[in-house]
């Protein structure tokens, strides 16, 4: 129909952007959620370290295939039916992977779940973007980031609480109640866009769909399993690394060459959605990589409880809450969304810096987290809302939902390579300061004699005999020169991470930002 646009108002709208943030907030949570719950689904399957690490994996590889595809999807099956039914398929598996009896079964489930999940975060912000005026989308951009920013930190706390005082198949089973509202508002508010008519079975792109499928579901595996398998030193990482990058070449050319493409790249044309694509990566970095190593460290070192680890994030989730409106206000008076962007950055270096310099190996009070984290959440409000407006700034149409997938999709990727890489670089650190201070114990120097003889002594003294006190003696010393390690290299990724966002700052403000595209009337209905 001509001149009507998606834009909605009044309650309609209010209705309309509680679901896309809930479906959204369901998608995140459940990337986080299960890694508390790893070592229950283990004890109660019977599975290996390894096999219970294709949980987390089978959804991230369902979740990162999916993404680009969700604009082609929309349009194909129209947005409201096709965002209706991954609603209904993520919950349905939700179900059947409490349900499951064997690892084969949830690792299978937990994929379909992935590729239900995937479409629900990005058709959620493309959804939440058409419903607001072009002059409110900040506003719009800001409510959205609700869902994304706090997902990853709400996951930790309320997976650990669920399963301490129930068991691990209810973090499945509370999506199911959300699910069911959230696919009857969808089915009842959403309209959908009318950009095209969809394409026959003839000029569907399945060479596209089949390579995209491989290259990142190959390039996802090798993320997820690399640093457990010892990278490129197995036969397997290297063949899927090369089956990637091949499938990556083929993919880029199938799709720049067909005239019923599954990913538009010609959208990459914009240089916002190109700078936006880029800083989504290295947000996605930095807000995995960081929600990832802040557990690990208080668990790994000071020995906290996945539930009190979980809760010292939840002050600056609210933290960034806070921001989002504000900030949306100040894109809306016409801050550059670059601005933004480097002081976000800046304050990500800052709450870094913090990190190294407070770690030690002496037990740390949760008070010494709490401002170092109130700054992380500032500054991640500041790079989320303007990172993502600026990416879609100079998009209209259709082609919102292209850059959303876009950022969607690099965003995950940039959690992915943030993880791998962190694990890979502890794992290299700690060797390296492992073997620099075992170096420095001379066993003749009189320090580290008294040292042992002081700890056999203690051990001695509570009953032990002289040769077990001075081989218990020895061992402490050695546990000491692990944690020490451990320490050291929780230290270097700090440092590093935060080098990288103190990097970014000038190549940001380079960046040209453009006033926000009015939406197309003529391409809805």
């Amino acid at each position: 129909m001509q001149q009507e646009s998606l834009i909605e108002y009044g309650s309609r709208r209010v209705i309309i952007t509680i679901t896309a943030i809930f479906c959204a907030l369901l998608e995140i949570v459940d990337t986080t959620i299960v890694n508390v719950a790893l070592n229950d689904m283990r004890g109660n399957m019977g599975a290996t370290l390894s096999e219970i690490g294709w949980v987390i994996t089978a959804y991230a590889i369902g979740n990162v295939i999916i993404v680009p595809m969700t604009s082609w999807l929309s349009q194909q099956f129209g947005r409201r039916n096709y965002f209706a039914a991954s609603i209904i398929i993520f919950t349905v598996s939700s179900f059947l992977c409490g349900n499951s009896t064997t690892m084969v079964e949830l690792i299978l489930f937990r994929f379909i779940q992935g590729l239900g999940g995937g479409a629900l975060l990005v058709t959620s912000q493309t959804i939440i973007t058409e419903s607001y005026p072009p002059e409110k989308r900040g506003i719009a951009q800001a409510i959205y980031g609700l869902g994304v920013i706090i997902g990853p930190t709400l996951g930790p706390p309320l997976g650990g609480y669920i399963t301490d005082n129930y068991s691990w198949p209810y973090i499945f089973y509370i999506n199911i109640p959300i699910g069911v509202i959230a696919t009857l508002l969808t089915l009842q508010f959403v309209r959908s866009p009318k950009y095209g008519n969809k394409k026959s079975i003839s000029e569907i792109d399945f060479l596209g769909i089949g390579l995209l499928a491989i290259m990142v579901g190959s390039l996802q595996f090798v993320l997820e399993r690399g640093q457990e398998d010892d990278w490129f030193n197995d036969p397997t990482i290297t063949l899927l690394t090369v089956t990637s990058a091949s499938a990556l070449f083929f993919f880029i050319w199938r799709e720049l060459t067909t005239p019923n493409p599954i990913v538009e790249l010609r959208v990459l044309k914009d240089g916002n959605l190109r700078a936006g694509t880029i800083l989504s990566f290295i947000m996605g970095f930095g807000l995995y990589g960081s929600t990832f190593i802040i557990p690990l460290y208080t668990q790994g070192s000071l020995g906290w409880t996945a539930t009190q680890s979980g809760m010292l994030m939840i002050p600056a989730a609210l933290t960034t809450a806070f921001m989002m409106p504000l900030i949306g206000k100040l894109l809306e008076r016409g801050i550059p969304q670059q601005y933004l962007v480097a002081a976000g950055m800046f304050l990500f270096f800052g709450f870094c810096f913090w990190g190294y310099k407070i770690i030690t190996p002496a037990d740390t009070g949760a008070d010494a987290f709490f401002w170092m984290l109130i700054v992380r959440g500032v500054g991640m409000g500041l790079l989320f809302i303007p990172i993502t407006t600026l990416s879609l700034s100079g998009l209209k149409g259709q082609q919102i939902g292209q850059g959303a997938a876009f950022t969607g999709m690099m965003r995950q990727l940039g959690g992915s390579f943030g993880v791998a890489l962190i694990t890979t670089f502890m794992a290299r650190q700690n060797m390296l300061h492992r073997n620099d201070l075992v170096a420095k114990l001379d066993t003749n120097n009189p320090d580290v004699v008294n040292r042992v003889n002081g700890l056999a002594h203690s051990f001695a003294a509570k009953g032990m005999d002289a040769d077990k006190a001075l081989s218990s003696g020895y061992k402490l010393l050695d546990y000491s020169v692990t944690k020490q390690a451990a320490i050291l290299s929780y230290m270097d990724v700090f440092l590093y991470l935060g080098l990288m966002f103190l990097i970014c700052v000038p190549f940001v403000l380079m960046v040209k930002a453009k006033k926000a595209a009015k939406l197309d009337p003529s391409a809805m209905h």
